[in-house]
């Protein structure tokens, strides 16, 4: 019997390489060290997909590519021989990768809103993206009202929605919403705010739980269309299941669909988990997560793939459905950013020579992303080490996915044991493989 093994060791130049190797039948009753035991009849959540976001500053940088080398990124997130993306995050409005500060209305009875600047550089890429015809998962997050209907007065730092906004607040994101499916993307998914409770120099809007829920179940949630999931929270892990209790306890007729979050305040896989047994039938997203700068760092390269990486084994072996990185694209360094908050993204661009570069988080993600199909199950599994982490998935054909991945400096030895099969294997320092069987 022959399976697939897809392997990355970036320092050596190993990049998402398939092979196939062979399994061989071993009476493991009589080993007990180095197993990696898959139980596919032990089945967990549902996966949804992978994807990104595309900001103002994504389409920007898009935008001084040639038209050859547009199509090449495209496939290199939305084709069956790249990512195969099929979640894309936006903003509803500015924010801080946006190229400024900007609201699509200045008036009370919105009577100048407008998406126009939109179509300069966020549209034409979205564009790009549904000729993929991959069935695109659009989701949506404001992370400011324009300043009139802010306690402070303007879209960045710590104001909240005036409560005699409420109704109002609901009617722009209604009418965004409406527009882009004018635009042909349609909105399938939607949070009430993202970072509802981080004071930010950029774009941002607090929200304690009580407002939150308060919004979305009496003024958005009746507005919009009953087909689009809204979800809650779209911040931190950190008090992600404390915050899950406070707005699901409130949602009395379960109107708000699930939860986002965020990685930036680490691990709190425990919270993950918690949410999801508390909550088995909610939807569980990681909206958004990032590193720092990488481009032409090597030495960053692996420390900030492995994050992602680990962040994502994390995530999915405790209730995640579906995973969403940050900006799928930005230049050379980080940006641009209105507010000079740059960061890393999983491809960067040198616009002024009409190319880019694919970090090593871009073949990390594709570990993930390329292998795993939406509808997927996640699988129990029973691991010898904590040098080793690993995740295990049952594809809706059948076929069993197992993502090994080694963070230390040390190469190690393991067999997969699955029905009396075995899968022996090494695993270089730094590296990750992907089984198919």
């Amino acid at each position: 019997m022959k399976i697939k093994k897809i392997e990355t060791n970036y320092k050596k130049n190993i990049l998402l390489k398939e092979q196939e190797i062979d399994v061989r039948t071993y009476d493991y009753d009589k080993q007990e060290n180095n197993l990696i035991f898959i139980y596919p009849d032990k089945e967990k959540q549902e996966i949804l997909g992978f994807g990104g976001a595309v900001t103002e500053s994504s389409g920007y940088v898009f935008s001084k590519f040639s038209d050859k080398v547009q199509d090449m990124f495209i496939n290199e997130y939305f084709s069956e021989d790249g990512l195969k993306y099929n979640f894309i995050r936006m903003s509803i409005g500015s924010c801080d990768f946006s190229l400024k500060t900007r609201a699509y209305s200045e008036q009370e009875d919105l009577s100048d809103f407008t998406i126009e600047e939109d179509k300069k550089y966020i549209l034409p890429l979205l564009n790009k993206i549904n000729e993929k015809g991959n069935n695109i998962n659009y989701l949506a997050s404001p992370w400011s009202p324009p300043s009139f209907m802010k306690s402070n007065g303007k879209m960045s730092s710590e104001g909240k929605l005036k409560e005699e906004y409420y109704d109002l607040w609901a009617e722009y994101i209604k009418r965004f919403i409406e527009e882009y499916k004018k635009e042909k993307i349609n909105i399938k998914y939607l949070t009430i705010q993202n970072e509802p409770e981080a004071k930010q120099i950029w774009e941002s809007c607090l929200y304690n739980s009580d407002e939150e829920a308060d919004f979305a179940i009496n003024h958005l949630i009746p507005k919009i269309d009953k087909d689009i999931k809204v979800l809650c929270w779209d911040h931190n892990k950190d008090r992600l299941y404390s915050r899950a209790q406070e707005i699901f306890e409130k949602d009395r007729n379960n109107k708000i669909a699930g939860i986002g979050y965020h990685y930036y305040s680490g691990d709190h896989f425990n919270n993950v988990k918690l949410t999801r047994e508390k909550y088995p039938n909610k939807l569980m997203i990681h909206t958004e997560g990032c590193t720092g700068i990488a481009f032409n760092r090597r030495a960053r390269q692996v420390p900030n793939a492995e994050i992602y990486a680990h962040d994502i084994i994390g995530d999915l072996n405790n209730g995640t459905n579906a995973y969403i990185d940050w900006n799928i694209l930005l230049d050379f360094k980080g940006g641009p950013n209105h507010v000079l908050n740059y960061c890393n993204s999983p491809i960067m661009a040198n616009i002024f020579r009409n190319k880019y570069k694919k970090n090593a988080c871009y073949y990390y993600i594709g570990h993930f992303s390329k292998y795993i199909e939406k509808g997927a199950k996640v699988i129990e599994n029973s691991i010898f080490t904590d040098r080793l982490e690993v995740l295990s998935v049952k594809n809706p054909d059948g076929k069993i996915v197992v993502i090994v991945m080694n963070k230390s400096n040390k190469k190690d030895y393991f067999e997969l044991v699955k029905d009396g099969k075995v899968i022996c294997n090494k695993i270089a320092p730094h590296s990750i493989i992907t089984f198919i069987i």
